[in-house]
């Protein structure tokens, strides 16, 4: 395994970043993300929720341009100290907002301190973004992902095939994982069209050297049909539903069929 040396410095922190998200309290549900050729647990995937377990949107509504800095800050360090805590032994794949990274290098600071802290390491990292988010600045996301690409993070792209960047983005960057919007998965084993489309993502994945996920599984003939054209990569019902401040289990019928 490559051994990417990093320094944790406050010195060079964004000053806009802070301590906390005043009024905003939330915790997380975490979600598991498959392998279904090895029918193991690949990561786990950090998902917002309310200090109670309330839905993603009671906290998210409370996000606006001034605060979003110190949320996506909150957002990495939380799940990574819960993760810790778990003592979750997979991935920990984090959601955040390109909008909320002034500086890349600076921005990264609390969150290497706080993985350093918890002994997460860094490989072990995915940082996701929706492409369903217009971006002020595609580039800039492309220089978040170069700079999270040295100190040996993983970079991945959500909702693909549903927004703003496509293969505009992927002609700039090549992330990690690019994951297939739901609405592309959904009943896929009984639309030839969607088939074609994700086929076609796949393998344009496979040349670029990306890993395709599916989310959103929640059959097990939309499992078949998406094992059958090259994706092993799975999240969704199917599989396990997000736990709140736990690891969640795979079901294991989710493996075979009933």
């Amino acid at each position: 395994m490559r051994v990417v040396k990093t320094e944790v410095s406050t010195q060079n922190e964004c000053g806009k970043c802070g301590e906390g998200v005043a009024g905003i309290e939330f915790a997380f549900a975490f979600q598991p993300i498959v392998s279904f050729e090895k029918q193991t647990v690949f990561a786990h995937e950090a998902l917002a929720r309310g200090p109670e377990g309330q839905p993603a949107n009671s906290v998210l509504s409370q996000v606006t341009w001034e605060n979003r800095h110190r949320f996506d800050q909150e957002c990495r360090t939380r799940a990574i100290e819960q993760a810790a805590a778990l003592q979750m032994g997979e991935s920990l794949s984090i959601n955040f907002i390109p909008n909320a990274v002034a500086n890349p290098r600076a921005c990264i600071q609390r969150t290497l301190r706080a993985a350093a802290n918890c002994g997460f390491e860094l490989s072990r990292l995915i940082f996701e973004v929706t492409e369903s988010e217009k971006l002020v600045d595609a580039e800039t996301l492309v220089r978040i992902f170069r700079e999270y690409r040295k100190l040996g993070i993983k970079t991945a792209i959500d909702d693909f095939g549903a927004g703003y960047a496509g293969l505009n983005l992927l002609a700039r960057f090549q992330p990690d994982i690019v994951k297939i919007d739901i609405d592309l998965i959904r009943d896929i084993d009984a639309n030839k069209t969607k088939q074609i489309i994700v086929e076609n993502i796949v393998n344009l994945c496979e040349k670029l050297g990306i890993v395709a996920l599916a989310e959103g599984v929640e059959t097990f003939d939309e499992r078949d049909c998406l094992s059958s054209l090259g994706i092993d990569l799975m999240q969704g019902f199917l599989f396990a539903r997000p736990a709140f401040r736990a690891i969640a289990a795979v079901d294991p019928m989710a493996w075979s069929r009933p």
